[in-house]
């Protein structure tokens, strides 16, 4: 019997990452609204029972898709080890703009195309993922800027200057590579190059604003 059930635990494992990943790439080709269970059941060749069982609903399904892209852009384990590490405050800013940057310019997959479309048409599906991914990846984020700027992690002044370090990073990642101007640009230079502006910009922005809340 502990054989059998281990082997459906492991056959219902794989259907569900099936599913997931056969959503993933629909949602991301034709966005929530246009990409039916049926479609996604027939490309994973499994029934629409086996998506309600897994994922409960179609809701379900697409916030686990969301929470799942926004994992492989950067997980809570990898903040953690990062905040976690030795390094100072900037070198940790550092590494978490080359980790972006680095995700930005060899990004394969659906993930960032799922992002994309979630973020530039929010359904209800965002907050969710919000809730339950994002904000304790934020925590992590601000604590940082908090020791770099010296800003109390409670401030509103520092939830602005999470949006002005993240917003460049989350543009590179979300605006695709062939939309022309100034973006285009920024994304042929070098990835050193870029870090190293992002990174600059970045602590001196922090720096002049914790001046001013001092």
């Amino acid at each position: 019997m502990t054989k059998k059930s281990n082997e459906s635990r492991t056959d219902g494992e794989a259907t569900r990452l099936r599913i997931l990943e056969t959503a993933g790439e629909l949602f991301a080709a034709g966005g929530f609204a246009e990409t039916p269970n049926k479609a996604i059941a027939a490309t994973a060749n499994v029934d629409l029972a086996s998506i309600n069982y897994h994922f409960g609903s179609r809701n379900g399904l697409y916030q686990a898709v969301l929470i799942e892209a926004h994992r492989r852009l950067i997980s809570l384990s990898e903040l953690r080890e990062l905040a976690e590490n030795g390094f100072s405050a900037s070198e940790k800013l550092r590494k978490l703009i080359e980790h972006l940057v680095s995700q930005a310019s060899e990004i394969k997959g659906w993930h960032a195309r799922v992002l994309s479309r979630e973020v530039l048409s929010a359904t209800s599906n965002l907050e969710v993922l919000l809730q339950k991914e994002v904000l304790p990846k934020i925590l992590i984020i601000k604590q940082i800027l908090s020791d770099i700027s010296g800003i109390p992690i409670e401030a509103p002044a520092l939830n602005r200057c999470l949006i002005s370090v993240a917003a460049p990073c989350a543009m590179l990642i979300i605006i695709g590579r062939g939309v022309p101007g100034p973006i285009r640009d920024v994304r042929q230079m070098t990835q050193s190059t870029l870090i190293d502006h992002l990174h600059t910009f970045a602590l001196a922005g922090l720096e002049a604003i914790g001046r001013d809340q001092s």
